[in-house]
């Protein structure tokens, strides 16, 4: 008896769910599955259409506007297809959708899932065969950790980066109260001093910012946390995201004594041998910072 044969649409119902789920034109998502069954009748293929339709609601029926074709539908996109990849959803030697038929169900453009597509390939998750297209690895190759200045295109990628350091530094800010040298809190003021000055003269202090944050590493006296602050470099320090250059005057001056107190704070709290202090004031630091990262999304998405 010859064995039932699977649905290859279900491989892709993660991915579907993903797209009908984000800001997309759910119609398009329907007429890629139509699209992608057509030519794998059966009534597996039928059921999955019927029951893909009937979560549309009568809103959702009529025609909806374009979407904005940002990067954070690229990266959304990758890291779908990355986490199906490594969930086993989508297995080894498995071809992808076209290009064509993700343009069709998401209604962004080529480019856009091309570069989706390449940050796979640079990540050694998927291989393309030339004239039959892209195709899971068996054995994908191992990347080493990093995070690059193209992972924090939105908001919401900079806060989560947020999160990481609070688990980073938190820790290493007690221990550099209790480890500090009269070196590194002399490096430390240094830093402080550099930033004033780069935000004073119109800069974003993102390099001074991102100097002092190591100082603090440095001053646990354990080498690994400094080398792991150096992996990321100073994307681990978004200050682009600040939009200092749309600040009047005013509000520039503010913002730059409101750092110079939350920073001041933590060099102190390290300065005085107070490790209580050195990990409280840096988790204000970093949790101030995600909640005025969260202002900013809501009042971009409010606009």
């Amino acid at each position: 008896m010859a064995p039932t044969p699977t649905n290859p649409i279900r491989s892709f119902m993660p991915l579907l769910s993903f797209l009908f789920r984000t800001s997309l034109r759910q119609r398009s998502v329907l007429l890629f599955a139509r699209d992608y069954a057509s030519n794998r009748q059966g009534a597996q293929a039928q059921q999955f259409i019927a029951g893909f339709h009937s979560q549309m609601t009568d809103k959702d029926d009529v025609v909806f506007g374009a979407i904005h074709q940002g990067p954070n539908l690229r990266s959304g996109l990758a890291d779908t297809l990355i986490a199906q990849i490594e969930s086993g959803a989508l297995k080894p030697g498995q071809r992808l959708p076209t290009e064509q038929e993700i343009v069709r169900a998401t209604g962004v453009s080529r480019t856009i899932v091309r570069e989706a597509l390449a940050t796979l390939r640079a990540k050694g998750l998927i291989a393309t065969r030339q004239g039959l297209g892209a195709f899971v690895l068996a054995n994908p190759k191992p990347t080493s950790f990093t995070i690059l200045p193209d992972d924090l295109e939105s908001i919401d990628e900079v806060r989560r980066v947020l999160e990481l350091r609070l688990g980073i530094e938190c820790e290493a800010a007690g221990l550099a109260a209790l480890r500090r040298t009269e070196h590194d809190i002399e490096q430390m003021q240094a830093c402080l001093a550099a930033l004033d000055e780069a935000i004073e003269s119109g800069g974003y202090g993102a390099e001074e910012d991102y100097a002092f944050h190591r100082a603090i590493l440095r001053a646990t006296q354990n080498p690994y946390y400094a080398r792991l602050f150096d992996t990321f470099g100073t994307s681990m320090v978004p200050r682009q995201w600040a939009r200092l250059d749309r600040m009047t005057p005013a509000e520039r001056k503010q913002h730059a004594a409101r750092m110079r107190r939350e920073h001041q704070a933590i060099l102190t709290a390290i300065r005085d041998g107070n490790e209580a202090a050195a990990r409280r004031t840096i988790r204000s630091h970093l949790t101030k910072s995600m909640a005025r990262f969260g202002e900013m999304r809501d009042a971009k998405l409010s606009s």
